[in-house]
């Protein structure tokens, strides 16, 4: 039987999705959904490795999608050492990195892990792509203001480089002659600078830059520290009220743009400052990134989710567009961008690169 699928696999927190693509053609997806009372019962997130692996392999045998038809096995790259963007193969070290959780317990840690077994009982080779741990900060990007705290590379670069890509193609230039800013919007906001293909800065997007529609953005830190100690939130609920219940939702009682596009049509005031404000400090973060590039920048890339809203990329292009044309990619499918990230392996456009050779053990 020929091998001419390629399987992928995004764990998240409660679900896990998967898809089989034969080339660029999505044969199928599913969204696993995964019992709470299941999971509760594994002390940490990588020990549903088992549990997560067997659903996979029952639906792949209710759908008829053998094992050994496999070509290749993707993964969501997970929380590992700071490492440069690109596909990357599993190794024996990666996975031990995953299961410890160098840079936090998270789902997409079972990714990699649970790519590799499968694949290891096929003889084929499992990749992760561009996980959130990339990280190709320049020097001067790491300095905070407080020695005690070092700027960190975390942000959405699988969509990033993915719609880089793209955009590199739709021009007919190698990604590695041109200079954007790169702006995913969603439930985070990630800005980013691209270099001649490199991510040499961002905003991490769960504590700094624009609010968005789910988290607070960068925050008066003296405001912040009077919160903590006053004695009315506990970490957990003040981590929620930054990340998750900020933003947006905060100041509306919602994440949907769409609905508040809705209230903004029927005259709410309040909705039009607030969403406006969005695009505006998301305006203020892509310029603050283009003079990181020194204003040489070839394209202003809007991309994600929210991009999808016209009245606010409207209004951002109204403040951004005379720093270089903006180009609006809107959406995202981590699916897809992890499958062409193989692709681009076995097709031979890049060679994939393995952690060992890529990352700091020293740190």
């Amino acid at each position: 039987m020929e091998r001419e699928l390629v399987l992928v696999i995004n764990p998240g927190s409660t679900s896990t999705k998967i898809a089989v693509y034969n080339g660029t053609t999505k044969s199928a997806q599913e969204n696993l959904d995964h019992d709470t009372t299941q999971l509760d019962q594994f002390e940490k997130i990588t020990d549903q490795y088992d549990y997560r692996k067997e659903a996979i392999l029952n639906w792949m045998t209710e759908n008829a999608f053998f094992p050994s038809r496999l070509k290749a096995v993707v993964g969501r790259g997970g929380l590992l050492r700071p490492m440069p963007s690109g596909t990357y193969k599993v190794t024996e070290k990666m996975v031990e990195d995953l299961i410890v959780g160098i840079q936090g317990d998270h789902a997409s840690n079972l990714g990699g892990m649970i790519a590799d077994a499968i694949a290891k009982e096929q003889g084929i080779d499992a990749f992760i792509v561009d996980p959130v741990a990339v990280d190709e900060f320049e020097p001067l990007a790491r300095i905070s203001g407080l020695p005690q705290i070092k700027r960190k590379s975390l942000g959405h670069a699988l969509n990033i480089r993915a719609i880089a890509i793209s955009v590199a193609k739709d021009k007919n230039v190698p990604l590695e002659q041109l200079n954007l800013v790169m702006a995913h919007l969603g439930g985070g906001i990630s800005i980013i600078p691209m270099k001649h293909g490199k991510m040499i800065d961002a905003n991490n997007a769960n504590e700094m830059g624009p609010f968005s529609p789910e988290r607070a953005g960068g925050l008066p830190v003296g405001d912040i520290a009077r919160m903590c100690f006053s004695g009315q939130y506990t970490p957990d609920a003040l981590k929620k009220k930054i990340r998750g219940k900020g933003g947006m939702t905060a100041y509306l009682g919602t994440n949907d743009g769409r609905e508040v596009l809705k209230r903004i049509e029927q005259g709410d005031e309040n909705a039009k400052l607030i969403f406006e404000a969005m695009g505006y400090q998301i305006a203020k973060e892509i310029g603050a990134m283009a003079t990181v590039l020194e204003g040489k920048v070839d394209a202003v890339v809007l991309t994600g989710g929210v991009a999808y809203s016209k009245y606010l990329t409207d209004y951002i292009t109204e403040h951004v567009s005379f720093i270089a044309p903006v180009i609006i990619k809107a959406g995202e499918d981590e699916m897809e961008a992890l499958n062409l990230g193989v692709l681009r392996v076995l097709n031979g456009d890049e060679v994939a690169k393995i952690y060992e050779n890529e990352v700091s053990f020293n740190d």
